[in-house]
């Protein structure tokens, strides 16, 4: 799986967001081919090439497009929770 994490400016909270997504999907033994963390504008155009998309409440709808695509899209309250990620992804249908 290709992950692609964001936030608005691709520094610091997605760096943390980036540290919670490999905890999650190691806990849930999702295999990760590659996990990329950037800000929202790179995000928006490099999505289209993972499989999953990892950012804020606050961004979801930048990549409704993508979701017609296939991409999953999973928006967080707190991006550094890796328990939050966990339970998303377990509704997202990925992971155990």
């Amino acid at each position: 799986m290709k992950i692609i994490v964001c936030c608005a400016n691709g520094a610091g909270s997605s760096l943390m967001l980036k540290m919670a997504a490999q905890k999650a999907t190691k806990a849930l033994n999702i295999p990760v081919e590659k996990l990329h963390h950037c800000p929202i504008s790179e995000a928006k155009t490099a999505a289209s090439g993972y499989d999953l998309v990892l950012t804020s409440l606050a961004f979801v709808e930048m990549f409704a497009p993508l979701r017609e695509k296939g991409v999953t899209v999973i928006g967080l309250k707190n991006v550094m929770s890796a328990k939050e990620i966990e339970e998303k992804l377990k509704e997202a249908g990925l992971g155990q």
